[in-house]
């Protein structure tokens, strides 16, 4: 039997490259997206850089506000100094007629009288009777005596009911550091010449000694302009 043979024709496009993948007409807009995504894209773009902005703006502000009171206090220092500088403490000194001895201010009398009058006339000058602090002080102040044999009235009794030797400032005597020629006995007050400290009674007619503390000088400084 014979065999039927059957032509069909087949019609095989051409391969024209990757164009032919994908369809030409496809719409512009899938690419580049809808126009409200991008107008909220470039809203959202311009918030953050608002966002930005004001985060700037409020660290140099909170810095500002951080240094500022280091900037007043800096000013008031410089201030201070120059208060300091105009108003400045220099060195220290006795008025007239009274003498510098270490830290104290001495004024030695001319005049005589007893113990209790010498007591008095040092409180109306803002003043005590002296009081000696050491041997090195009394040795200073027997150097300062000019006249051998010229006693002066101190800040020193003696306690009748202590008996002992009192201080006006309320301690009592270290008999170390000086030594009292003389009878201890009730109404019996110290004085001191160039030589010695004795025990008189303190009606007897002396000179005496008065000390109060160093004044500062205030030196006047013109401020720079």
């Amino acid at each position: 039997m014979d065999r039927q043979v059957i032509y069909a024709d087949l019609k095989v496009s051409t391969y024209s490259g990757p164009e032919s993948s994908s369809p030409s007409s496809l719409p512009r807009d899938i690419c580049q997206g809808p126009r409200w995504h991008q107008f909220a894209l470039k809203l959202g773009c311009a918030g953050v850089t608002l966002l930005v902005l004001a985060v700037i703006g409020l660290t140099i502000t909170v810095m500002f506000l951080i240094q500022k009171p280091s900037i007043e206090k800096s000013s008031v220092d410089v201030q201070q100094n120059r208060s300091e500088t105009t108003e400045s403490p220099g060195l220290s000194e006795c008025p007239e007629p009274w003498q510098s001895l270490q830290k104290k201010c001495l004024l030695f009398s001319q005049d005589v009288n007893p113990w209790n009058y010498s007591l008095s006339y040092c409180s109306t000058k803002e003043s005590s009777l002296l009081l000696i602090q050491d041997q090195e002080e009394l040795i200073l102040i027997q150097k300062e005596i000019k006249d051998r044999g010229i006693n002066f009235w101190i800040g020193l009794h003696f306690a009748l009911p202590e008996k002992n030797w009192k201080w006006i400032n309320g301690s009592f005597l270290n008999s170390a550091m000086l030594k009292i020629k003389g009878d201890a006995k009730e109404d019996s007050c110290a004085s001191i010449s160039k030589e010695a400290a004795y025990s008189e009674e303190c009606s007897t007619d002396n000179r005496w000694i008065c000390q109060k503390e160093l004044n500062p000088v205030i030196n006047k400084v013109c401020p720079d302009s």
